[in-house]
C-alpha cells in the first residue's frame, strides 16, 4: 500500500468570507495560484510516482503545477471533491443560522450524521471517497500526491484514526491550504503527518 499525501487545494474567491464551497466549483485567487506554484516547486523534489485531484477546477488547479513538475499525468477523480453542502453552499455559518438555524445546529453539534438541507453526510462523503483512497494506494508503488479539499480530509483522517466522524471539527480544526497530510491505507490505516506547511 503506498503512502498517500494529501493536500487541500489553494486559497479560493470565498475563503475571506468564509463561505462553504463544497461541490460549488469555485475558482482560485491569485494567492491561491501562488500557493499552486509553490506546491509544484515542492512535488519537483519528492519520488512521488502519481498526482491525484478532486474534479472541482479548484482542486485541479492546484493540483497541474505538481503533475507538470513530475511529467506525470494528472489524474482527476470526482470520488475526492469536496462534501455537498446543500442549501449552505455559498453561505457563511451567519447566514445559514438565519436561514435554518435548526438544521445548522444539528449540522455543528452532529457534522458526520447530520447533513445541512439538500446536502451530502459526512458518512456518505466519505464512504465515497474511502474506496478511491485505496484504489489509488493499490495501484501505486510509491508516494502518491493526492489534492482534495478541508472537511473531506478531516472526516476521511477520523476513518484512518478510527474516531468518530462527528468528531472531525474538534480533532482537526483547520486544514491550511495546500498543507501536506500523509497516511497509509491497508489493514492498519495510519496518520504519519498532518497539516505540515510547504514554503511560499
Amino acid at each position: 500500500m503506498s503512502t498517500l499525501i494529501l493536500a487541500r487545494h489553494g486559497e479560493t474567491l470565498w475563503h475571506a468570507e468564509n463561505r462553504y464551497a463544497g461541490s460549488t466549483d469555485v475558482g482560485l485567487t491569485e494567492r491561491g495560484r501562488a500557493q499552486s506554484a509553490a506546491l509544484g516547486r515542492w512535488a519537483a523534489g519528492q519520488p512521488l510516482v502519481g498526482v491525484y485531484s478532486s474534479d472541482l477546477s479548484r482542486a485541479v488547479v492546484t493540483a497541474t503545477p505538481a503533475a507538470n513538475a513530475l511529467a506525470l499525468p494528472l489524474r482527476v477523480d470526482p470520488r475526492l471533491r469536496e462534501v455537498d453542502f446543500g442549501q449552505g453552499e455559498g453561505l457563511t455559518t451567519a447566514e445559514m443560522r438565519y436561514a435554518f438555524p435548526d438544521a445548522v445546529a444539528d449540522f455543528q453539534l452532529r457534522p458526520g450524521q447530520s447533513p445541512l438541507p439538500g446536502g451530502e453526510s459526512g458518512i456518505d462523503a466519505v464512504d465515497r471517497a474511502w474506496p478511491a483512497l485505496e484504489h489509488i494506494g493499490a495501484r501505486n508503488d510509491g508516494p502518491v500526491l493526492v489534492v482534495m479539499h478541508s472537511t473531506l480530509m478531516r472526516l476521511v483522517l477520523c476513518r484512518v484514526l478510527g474516531m468518530s466522524l462527528d468528531h472531525y471539527r474538534a480533532a482537526f480544526p483547520a486544514v491550511r491550504n495546500v498543507a501536506l497530510t500523509t497516511i497509509t491505507l491497508g489493514p492498519a490505516p495510519a496518520l504519519h503527518g498532518f497539516n505540515v506547511p510547504v514554503p511560499e
